[in-house]
């Protein structure tokens, strides 16, 4: 078995936010402030490892961004945030902090689709999403704004 990588924590956590501070999906105020909560409205789990160089944050809210397939909005949990400065000394893969991390979303929130955004144009892999397909995750499709899309299907008896 595998020994657990993630802790619970809170929104505002000092280490988490210095984390998201760093992804490229942080948000930047135009007057300069910087609030200690990063993680937005709705229902959330936010994950870090013990020794803080890793960072997972899963949202359950109404998504605006409309799923190219079905022209409906987006269903299901998503993972808002992932960043991986090489947890554990490096000696996890970010796939298996994200297979831990579906094992974690799959308890709070049963049968529920996970899905998430990569901005190619962000990250510095050849391959962008690579850790989520690993992880048995597929990508389903491209927003307008050109983020990738990636699901993981829940699966019956999950």
């Amino acid at each position: 078995m595998t020994e657990p990588f993630w802790w619970i924590t809170k929104d505002g956590d000092r280490t988490c936010r210095q984390l998201y501070d760093r992804h490229y999906s942080c948000y930047h105020y135009k007057d300069g402030r910087r609030p200690r909560k990063f993680v937005g409205p709705g229902e959330y789990v936010a994950l870090r490892t013990a020794d803080g160089r890793a960072l997972f944050v899963w949202r359950f809210f109404r998504d605006d961004c409309i799923d190219p397939r079905t022209g409906k909005r987006q269903a299901g949990v998503n993972c808002a945030i992932f960043r991986n400065e090489g947890s554990c000394g490096g000696k996890v893969k970010s796939s298996e902090l994200v297979r831990q991390a579906d094992a974690i979303a799959d308890c709070c929130w049963p049968g529920q689709r996970h899905y998430t955004y990569v901005n190619p144009e962000r990250v510095r892999s050849c391959n962008p999403g690579y850790c989520f397909i690993v992880a048995g995750w597929t990508r389903c499709g491209q927003t307008k704004a050109g983020l990738l899309i990636f699901e993981r299907v829940a699966h019956d008896g999950e």
